[in-house]
């Protein structure tokens, strides 16, 4: 299965992110990733490193939905990038991500930080979509 290439510019990051998830291969989502970056699942239990990141990230694959985002904000200073994005998995779970990522030296970009629910209201007040177990 052929997928999109890595993003060039820290706009295409979401997207990409998208289309790749949308394949439904967990490698294409892992190369999105820079081999040390962080994960903050909604538990807010920051994981590191592609083999975590990728168990965080297979419940949300396991669901064989579609996942749709759109950017709210991109912000970039140099070779760092924010980004807000809304985004929801077929009517399963939505949120918005609020992610860092970095234009390696290859020119392509990849999260260093990965927050899909990095704008979420605080825990404890019954706000949550879904929570992976």
């Amino acid at each position: 299965m052929r997928t999109t290439p890595l993003p060039a510019r820290a706009e295409d990051v979401p997207t990409a992110f998208a289309e790749r998830f949308n394949s439904g291969d967990p490698r294409a989502v892992a190369e999105l990733y820079e081999a040390d970056a962080a994960f903050v699942p909604e538990s807010g239990a920051t994981v590191h490193g592609s083999p975590r990141i990728a168990e965080a990230n297979a419940p949300f694959l396991g669901l064989g939905l579609p996942i749709s985002v759109r950017p709210r904000q991109v912000h970039v200073a140099g070779d760092i990038a924010l980004l807000v994005v809304d985004w929801e998995i077929a009517g399963a779970v939505r949120a918005t991500a609020t992610d860092v990522a970095r234009r390696g030296t290859d020119g392509y970009w990849r999260y260093v930080i990965d927050s899909p629910f990095g704008a979420a209201p605080s825990a404890g007040d019954g706000s949550a979509d879904y929570v992976p177990q």
